[in-house]
């Protein structure tokens, strides 16, 4: 006999003393069964057997052998096994789930400062360049972020409305101290308001802020939506209703064998597989839309950059608030005759409009603007996100298979449970993944479908297509109403004649126009550096009051030395 016949041999009687002691142990004392009952289900051992009894009346661990269990005490495996499926389950989606929820409430966090930023930058913008009408202009300034912020998080508001609304409210303001200085009636001023889109006086620009912001703000409220369906699937599957014939199949693969005493024993590996695909079956339908749904957040992802990125879109805002106020100014004695026209003739008297100040609680509410890191963008956070997501791609179609490696069955070539004893391996034919691949499973009957599933997948072909068909296009982007109905396409691009440059980077720069003097009011002797504690830098007017980090005060800069002198 050569080595390796007797390594062989030596394993076979061993494998069949463990098969033999453990029968043997089962059938002695029911004391292990009593133990493991109370310690499982914090159950009382009174009335509980002391020892294996012949005929109990039992609904589903029916044994040819006398059995440790009761009729109560398989009614309390039944539930236990119900217990224990749902906890692997959500032990198994718990990583993803946690991937999905942190990146929503990241995403949305993020978004929620860019907006602070935005309109604190607009805000400075006024505050520097445009001092009299800054605290006219604040309310508007607000309300629009305000409905930026809305739109995003999924309320019922309509971008066209509101970007409409803060250029109406806007050339009021730019009419009154820089084409025909002076104070109007309200009667006036809302005249003037209401001829705003007839006359045009911010040549395309608002047409260019609407183009950017259904770009922008729509994929973005898209994607946040998206993962919060993520959230819900899992949500719902970790807590799926299982039927009847799922249920005394999970009871007899993971308890049955406690009553012939076998309380050390896992299920063979076909076996689980059987039983958990089985039960799985109607949540492996989810596999290939789950799938697309991955790959269509990725998508849209991807083509969110450059002017259609919300953060870019966002943070260079008020450059085209500047380039609107500047385009009336040059324009403002064209627009005197039309508002003359359309309005009659001002009764003036002189303006009085309190300059701009800040109070330093601003500070505490965002006022300080700091220049963000590359690495923190929303992009790089979001290809972060997506990197991490892909893993889960198949993550329902191989859910069954997961839990039964890593938590149900028994390891490769040690003894196991089948369903009515140990055995060496399991015999029976092992089906495949969904309800299709059902078809003859030994161990679960599965019959018509799911509801509760059929429900989240209808909810993911609804997102599948909302995710598609926000993903940009190069020649057009169509912005939605709040109604869901389709508004005129807007294609918003920045060309040459716009005063806007290819970076080649799919990115759209500003390029301004500098001249070689300066208003009087705004001097560069009257700007000082302030630098922080906490060794960020600041520049601050002294007439003015307000507080912006060199960049942005560069920006307001730069937009006041285009203006005439006397402006103020």
């Amino acid at each position: 006999m050569d080595a390796q016949t007797w390594r062989v041999g030596c394993r076979c009687l061993l494998l069949l003393a463990l098969v033999g002691s453990t029968r043997s142990e089962g059938l002695q004392s029911c004391e292990e069964v009593r133990k493991l009952f109370q310690w499982r289900l914090v159950g009382p051992v009174k009335g509980l057997q002391d020892s294996p009894r012949a005929g109990p009346d039992l609904q589903v661990c029916i044994a040819k052998k006398p059995a440790c269990c009761t009729r109560k005490m398989e009614e309390s495996y039944q539930i236990a096994a119900l217990q224990d499926m749902q906890q692997v389950l959500q032990t198994s989606s718990s990583t993803l789930k946690f991937l999905i929820s942190r990146n929503a409430a990241a995403f949305q966090e993020t978004l929620e400062t860019l907006i602070r930023q935005a309109e604190n930058y607009t805000s400075i913008l006024f505050c520097n360049t445009y001092r009299n009408m800054a605290l006219e202009a604040a309310a508007s300034v607000q309300e629009f972020f305000t409905d930026v912020g809305l739109y995003l998080f999924g309320a019922d508001v309509n971008p066209e409305e509101f970007v409409n609304r803060f250029f109406d409210s806007l050339f009021p303001l730019v009419y009154n101290h820089l084409i025909n200085p002076g104070d109007s009636s309200l009667e006036y001023s809302e005249c003037i308001r209401m001829a705003r889109r007839d006359i045009s006086p911010f040549g395309n620009i608002p047409k260019r802020v609407l183009g950017q912001m259904g770009r922008s703000l729509l994929p973005s409220r898209t994607f946040l939506q998206a993962l919060n369906l993520g959230i819900e699937v899992i949500n719902t599957t970790d807590h799926l209703h299982f039927s009847k014939e799922c249920s005394r199949a999970l009871l007899r693969m993971q308890y049955c064998s406690h009553c012939q005493g076998l309380t050390l024993s896992k299920p063979c590996m076909g076996y689980c597989l059987n039983v958990v695909r089985g039960c799985l079956a109607h949540m492996a339908e989810l596999n290939p839309h789950w799938r697309m749904y991955i790959r269509s957040l990725e998508e849209l992802s991807d083509a969110m950059h450059g002017t259609y990125d919300i953060e870019h879109v966002l943070l260079n805002f008020h450059l085209l608030v500047n380039d609107a106020v500047m385009q009336a100014h040059l324009d403002g004695q064209k627009l005197l005759e039309q508002v003359n026209k359309i309005c009659g003739r001002p009764i003036r008297t002189p303006t009085q409009s309190p300059r701009c100040s800040f109070d330093g609680s601003k500070e505490k509410h965002g006022m300080k603007i700091f220049i963000r890191n590359g690495e923190e963008t929303l992009a790089n956070r979001r290809k972060e996100f997506i990197n991490s997501l892909r893993l889960y791609r198949t993550f329902y179609g191989g859910l069954a298979d997961e839990l039964c490696a890593n938590e149900l069955a028994a390891g490769d070539g040690l003894p196991c449970w089948n369903g009515e004893d140990i055995v060496k391996s399991y015999t029976q034919r092992v089906v495949g993944n969904g309800i299709k691949a059902q078809y003859g499973n030994p161990e679960v009957k599965v019959k018509g479908t799911d509801p509760v599933i059929n429900q989240i997948i209808d909810k993911l072909k609804h997102v599948i297509q909302l995710l598609q068909g926000r993903s940009p296009k190069p020649s057009k982007w169509e912005l939605l109403g709040s109604g869901g109905d389709m508004a005129e396409p807007v294609s918003g691009d920045c060309d040459d004649e716009d005063g806007c440059r290819g970076s080649g980077s799919g990115e759209v720069k500003r390029t301004l126009k500098i001249t070689d003097w300066m208003p009087d009011e705004m001097n560069l002797s009257d700007v000082k550096q302030i630098h922080q504690t906490d060794g960020s830098s600041t520049l601050d007017t002294t007439g003015a009051g307000c507080t912006a980090t060199t960049e942005t005060m560069a920006l307001a800069l730069m937009g006041a030395v285009m203006l005439l002198p006397g402006l103020w």
